[in-house]
């Protein structure tokens, strides 16, 4: 039983990572109705909670059945590794109606009693209108949910990538499986990717590739599928993502502040995943040029290295600064 993704040997060559603005107001937009994976984003429900509350996001609640096929021309994958939410958003748009309407279809047969309410009656009777509504809802939802965080979660969503990437450089489809969610598991004889799930569905790649997102609200789960003609996706959750609410510097031992100063201890301290300036900035609350000037100096010292994705550079501490702010002598 599960999720099997077939690949060819064409398809080896095309596991490609993509960032999704649009798949994470979609999975926001679910957590708030899903209690068991509110666990780490408390934080964020309470800073979001009053303007969350003017949404009325039952339409796109009745698309997103706790178990089978959610619509996915709601968010559909991204065509490419760094598209931003306005661009999802004009292909949403874009949904041919008809297609829609079988794509909402399905969605609401997976609910007891979803097709015959008042709300999927009229999502159905007219699905040129409910695409323009749904994409206007999700707007809505990226304004309110998504954008004011958007900084913060991409950096933990790029410093993902950095991960993952590395290790698929280092030892293969392997060793970048192994390691994304419980829930897969990679047979190479047979070249089949799993998810498991309590129903069975076979997908031939035919030589798209797989795209792999992580995201922060999938989480504790993993999401894979869309059916054609969408590029098969497997969405897994971000590592750090325990850590993506908590305000940095309060977990620096004193001891290295003491020797480091506050600031760059902080700094350090904060580098638990690579990272940008920008994106410690606004962890830390400091200003993007106070980090650089912090960043200089670890660099400087031999505690830091730094690598180039696009046009960020990202930092990482070196196994002596792993020693120095975890303690552990053998790093």
């Amino acid at each position: 039983m599960g999720l099997h993704h077939r690949f060819g040997h064409a398809d080896l060559l095309r596991c490609r990572f993509a960032l999704s603005p649009a798949w994470e107001t979609q999975e926001a937009v679910r957590t708030l109705s899903r209690p068991d994976r509110q666990g780490y984003h408390l934080p964020w429900l309470r800073r979001i909670r009053a303007a969350a509350d003017g949404l009325d996001l039952r339409p796109l609640w009745l698309l997103m059945p706790r178990r089978g096929h959610s619509a996915d021309f709601v968010c559909p994958p991204p065509s490419g590794p760094g598209v931003s939410f306005e661009e999802e958003l004009a292909v949403i748009r874009a949904a041919d109606p008809e297609a829609a309407r079988e794509d909402m279809r399905r969605s609401l047969a997976c609910t007891p009693g979803a097709l015959d309410s008042e709300l999927g009656r009229y999502l159905l009777a007219d699905p040129a209108r409910a695409v323009r509504e749904l994409a206007d809802l999700m707007e809505r939802a990226w304004a309110v949910l998504v954008e004011p965080h958007w900084p913060r979660l991409r950096a933990l969503l790029e410093a993902d990538v950095l991960f993952h990437t590395r290790r698929l450089a280092a030892g293969g489809l392997d060793s970048l499986f192994d390691g994304l969610h419980p829930d897969l598991s990679w047979d190479a004889p047979s070249l089949t990717l799993t998810i498991e799930r309590p129903s069975h569905h076979d997908r031939v790649l035919g030589g798209q590739g797989l795209l792999l997102m992580p995201s922060a609200f999938v989480w504790p789960g993993i999401a894979g599928g869309f059916d054609p003609p969408w590029q098969p996706t497997v969405v897994y959750p971000a590592r750090g993502v325990g850590a993506l609410w908590s305000p940095a510097g309060g977990d620096t031992p004193t001891a290295l502040a003491r020797l480091l100063g506050r600031g760059r201890a902080d700094v350090l301290c904060a580098l638990e995943e690579p990272a940008s300036t920008t994106a410690l900035a606004l962890r830390l609350g400091l200003a993007p040029s106070t980090v650089s000037a912090h960043l200089g100096v670890l660099h400087a010292a031999d505690l830091l290295i730094s690598a180039r994705r696009g046009h960020q550079v990202l930092y990482e501490r070196t196994p002596l600064a792993i020693a120095l702010t975890t303690g552990d002598a053998s790093a």
